[in-house]
This record gives structure tokens, C-alpha cells and sequence, in this order.
């Protein structure tokens, strides 16, 4: 499934949603990425003041990963990218 992620809130969530479906508390998920719970309720608190590394092997160690999906370099309307080379159909 995939969790679209474009604030540090909707971090916050995904982090602690990844968490529960596993199953784990906050203890047994810094044990995994080698952290304290104390630091784990900080990094789920506030993911947008932790580092990217750490988020990426929080996100790893729960059985998630990291994607950056990008828009389509053409629009789906048909019309030409901008700066793309047009064709003419005389």
C-alpha cells in the first residue's frame, strides 16, 4: 500500500501506523533501529526535525521504504512538456 507523504504531519502518522500494523511498541521499534523509546516518541513526534538517515531506517526496520515519485514528463491532455520539441502534422 502505498501512504502519500507530503508533510511532517502526515509523517507523524504513516511512522506510527507503520509501527502498530507490525505490532510493536515503541520500545521493541527503537530496538530495532537502535534507538531508546524516548528517542522513538521523539522521532514519531516529531519527524520533521529528524534526520533524513534515521527516518529512512525507521521506515526500513518497520518493513517500509522510501520512494520519490515523479510527475510524468508529458501531460496526459496530449499537449507537449514545456520545452519539448513540437511536430508539425500538415
Amino acid at each position: 500500500m502505498d501512504y502519500p507523504v507530503t508533510t511532517s504531519r502526515q509523517l507523524q502518522t504513516v511512522l506510527r501506523a507503520l509501527r502498530r500494523t507490525q505490532g510493536l511498541s515503541q520500545t521493541q521499534a527503537g530496538l530495532r533501529l537502535g534507538v531508546s523509546q524516548k528517542r522513538m516518541a521523539r522521532i514519531e513526534a516529531k519527524p520533521g526535525v529528524t534526520g533524513f538517515d534515521q527516518i529512512a531506517r525507521l521506515v526500513s526496520a518497520l518493513g517500509g521504504r522510501l520512494v520519490i515519485n515523479t510527475p510524468d514528463a508529458r501531460p496526459k491532455t496530449g499537449v507537449p512538456a514545456k520545452g519539448a520539441a513540437r511536430t508539425n502534422s500538415w
